[in-house]
């Protein structure tokens, strides 16, 4: 099996082990580091014409569209051209959440909760790429990337700030809201085509705004959204305890984002499980695509093993690569597959609904050129299988067989360094 050493920094094991927020901040920094790895094998592609300049969104001060620190929220945008003038490709940003004042303010030190800490510079890559023979599909289309920094998958509202001196900004909701105002002023009104796309909890957030991105497109325009790693389980962990659904409670009860979610969802169930993207899609009438790697290293790490789960260890290795795993860590794993498919279930008899769900061991696939165009399924790789759904060409569900079967996956290893 395909299988890069990918070097990884000695103190994520240590974060994951304070709060989710402080992991999540360590995640996106492997991220980073994770995409410069991959593109140094592309030298053609590393070019400062692939930097894009970070912006400032000056017109969400007027609404109070703050990030948790208070600073303006921001994005990276490159123009299209040629045949792509009218067409849009928006990317949201991952990164977790924060589901208390402590990791909150934690949180607001950081690129995650500040426009502050952002790099002024960032390079398009993957399904934001300006190449051709990288991007055939997309580009030259408009590309945006929203950096995401409230810790609510753009959800929050400031009716749940707190006034007792936390200085913290609930603004998720706002922030979306200023965004979209600032872009449809930059052409995306005359928008022919648009596709909203997020990573992580970008992911989440592509699904939940998904129809309003719709709705403010014109009415003939081909408008679409692709959720990356997004697809998060309300699944026990290995004790049986509901890790994620706790998490999650305490993140739509501190931040409000009840409110972002559909009526439908919200006036018959509990708030935070209308937040799990299995309730979400449920709700969406815009054309799906989702791209979910079956053995999803965060979920792996956060809900199926999270380290109050194993106490004495005996995951630690393969919950940092999944080549450490035993038959019996495998047969667990393989049930943890078995549950997303199960959550997919509804969305495989949707005609306009897209997948690409592989059996690799990573988070987070669209914006890596190498990832973008592997792993392939049925010698089709997600760049091509997203271009076949969104222009019609064939509308593919394509569903991996199970771990260890595909030699072309990416796998991400944790344990060198350490």
């Amino acid at each position: 099996m395909a299988n890069p050493r990918i070097r990884t920094l000695t103190w994520w094991r240590k974060w994951a082990k304070r709060d989710w927020a402080i992991a999540a901040v360590g995640f996106t920094i492997i991220l980073f580091a994770f995409t410069l790895l991959f593109d140094s094998r592309n030298p053609d592609l590393n070019s400062t014409d692939d930097l894009v300049p970070l912006t400032l969104l000056h017109r969400a001060k007027a609404t109070g569209a703050f990030c948790l620190d208070g600073s303006l929220p921001a994005y990276h945008f490159q123009k299209g051209f040629g045949s792509g003038s009218n067409s849009w490709v928006l990317h949201i940003e991952g990164g977790g959440w924060c589901n208390s004042i402590e990791s909150c303010n934690y949180r607001k030190r950081t690129a995650l909760g500040s426009s502050n800490y952002m790099d002024q510079l960032v390079q398009f890559s993957g399904i934001l790429s300006r190449h051709p023979s990288q991007n055939p599909d997309f580009y030259n289309w408009n590309k945006v990337k929203i950096r995401y920094c409230d810790g609510a998958s753009l959800a929050g509202h400031p009716e749940s700030e707190f006034k007792n001196g936390t200085k913290l900004f609930f603004r998720g909701q706002l922030i979306w809201e200023a965004f979209t105002d600032e872009l449809l002023s930059l052409g995306l009104s005359n928008a022919k085509q648009a596709l909203l796309s997020g990573c992580s909890a970008g992911g989440l957030a592509t699904l939940i705004h998904c129809d309003d991105f719709r709705d403010h497109l014109p009415n003939d325009a081909t408008v679409k959204c692709l959720a990356d790693a997004g697809f998060f389980l309300d699944e026990p962990d290995i004790l049986g305890k509901r890790t994620m659904r706790a998490f999650y409670h305490d993140v739509v009860q501190l931040q409000g984002t009840a409110k972002s979610l559909h009526k439908n969802c919200v006036g018959r169930m509990e708030p935070s499980k209308c937040f799990f993207p299995q309730e979400i899609v449920k709700n969406v009438r815009t054309p799906l695509f989702i791209v979910n790697p079956a053995y999803d290293f965060w979920q792996i790490q956060h809900i199926l093993v999270p380290d109050s789960s194993d106490p004495h260890g005996y995951w630690s290795r393969c919950r940092l690569n999944i080549q450490n795993c035993n038959s019996s860590q495998i047969e667990t794993l393989q049930g943890f597959r078995n549950s997303l498919l199960k959550a997919l279930s509804e969305l495989q008899q949707n005609e306009e609904v897209g997948m690409f769900i592989n059996s690799c061991f990573i988070h987070c696939q669209t914006l890596m050129a190498e990832t973008w165009h592997s792993p392939r399924i049925n010698n089709k790789t997600i760049a091509e299988s997203v271009g076949d759904w969104y222009f019609n060409r064939k509308v593919l569900k394509q569903i991996d067989c199970p771990y260890p079967c595909n030699p072309t996956c990416y796998n991400m290893d944790f344990t060198r360094g350490l």
